[in-house]
């Protein structure tokens, strides 16, 4: 055989590769073979440096020096908390954020109190629960009159509609005109629950309205302590209520 042709063929040889470590054993560390050898021995080494490292970290610490976190921890039932430091605020920055916090209540009340105003005049309070019932007081000159009184006749209507407060034509209208709107139960049950969701909704924003202002007038007042005054507590605050305080009388240019 020819110095080329071993040549040639030894050219087309595959480099020998060792056999890849399968996944599932990668946590196991680097495979034992031998050309393995210096990967390990860099990795044993890097660990070892990084122990004595620490070691010395540790032998050269002063367990008497100081550090801040000494005077910002404190032991509670055997654990460690860190103090949180304080924001330092003066006290016009105090009053600003106040006066800014007393606006905006302010603002949403104002708007909240519109949205009142809008709902009622579309619902006009016709059978809102909690209103105080009308009164129609029919007066008579004798008792013979008062045992004879028919209220459907006095109001010139059928009994099935004395009991309505709106919306209560008179016989003269019933047969002249026809009914208008629903007439069907159903219908009219769907539309009795959305009057009462409506009246359910503006119920929730009038409590909105006045825990609101509440609030403004709480705000207020805390706002007003911040002043060096001599002031004395006359009424504790309530949830209905701010605290009232009396103030020492000063006269002012």
């Amino acid at each position: 055989m020819s110095a080329a042709f071993r040549k040639a063929a030894k050219s087309r040889q595959r480099p020998h590769r060792e056999r890849a470590q399968p996944a599932s054993r990668k946590k196991l560390g680097l495979l034992e073979k031998k050309k393995d050898y210096r990967l390990r021995a860099d990795d044993y080494h890097k660990k070892q440096n990084a122990l004595r490292a620490l070691q010395k970290k540790a032998l050269d610490k002063n367990p008497d020096e100081f550090y801040f976190k000494m005077i910002r921890a404190e032991l509670q039932d055997g654990v460690h908390l860190i103090k949180q430091p304080k924001d330092e605020v003066t006290p016009e920055q105090v009053k600003l954020m106040r006066t800014q916090d007393i606006k905006y209540v302010e603002m949403k009340r104002v708007a909240e109190g519109k949205k009142i105003e809008r709902l009622k005049s579309e619902l006009h309070l016709l059978d809102a629960e909690g209103k105080n019932p009308n009164k129609h007081v029919f007066y008579f000159d004798t008792k013979k009159e008062v045992q004879e009184f028919d209220i459907a006749t006095h109001l010139d209507t059928v009994p099935e509609l004395v009991d309505r407060v709106y919306n209560r034509p008179t016989i003269a209208t019933l047969q002249k005109e026809t009914l208008k709107g629903a007439t069907d139960s159903a219908h009219l049950k769907k539309l009795a629950q959305q009057r009462k969701n409506q009246y359910d909704l503006l119920k929730q924003r009038i409590e909105r309205e006045k825990a609101m202002f509440v609030i403004a007038q709480k705000i207020q007042t805390r706002k007003d302590l911040l002043d060096k005054t001599h002031k004395v507590k006359v009424k504790k605050e309530t949830t209905n209520g701010p605290a009232i305080y009396k103030f020492k009388f000063q006269r002012k240019r």
